[in-house]
């Protein structure tokens, strides 16, 4: 198997775990009606999935590594940013 397909199954893998973490949370905001719980779903969400389809997005459409690392790290903030909005504010 070639490195390059091995760093993209794991980031599929990763997503697809993500995905699945961000699920039971947001089955917790629906049972529970917490806005925490919300924000947790999102922000696992973007770290996860989010990271995943904006680097896809980016590899597509030919960006250069720079760019792609700084999309990658653009989302990364963001999710840490909801995370941490879900612990301290809601």
């Amino acid at each position: 198997m070639e490195p390059l397909s091995m760093v993209s199954v794991a980031r599929g893998v990763t997503a697809v775990v993500g995905l699945f973490v961000a699920t039971l949370a947001y089955r917790g905001y629906r049972r529970n009606g917490s806005t925490k719980m919300r924000a947790l779903a999102i922000g696992i969400g973007f770290l996860t999935v989010g990271v995943f389809a904006a680097v896809m997005f980016a590899e597509v459409s030919g960006a250069e590594n720079g760019v792609v690392l700084l999309v990658r790290g653009l989302v990364t903030v963001i999710g840490l940013c909801v995370v941490l909005y879900a612990i301290i504010v809601a």
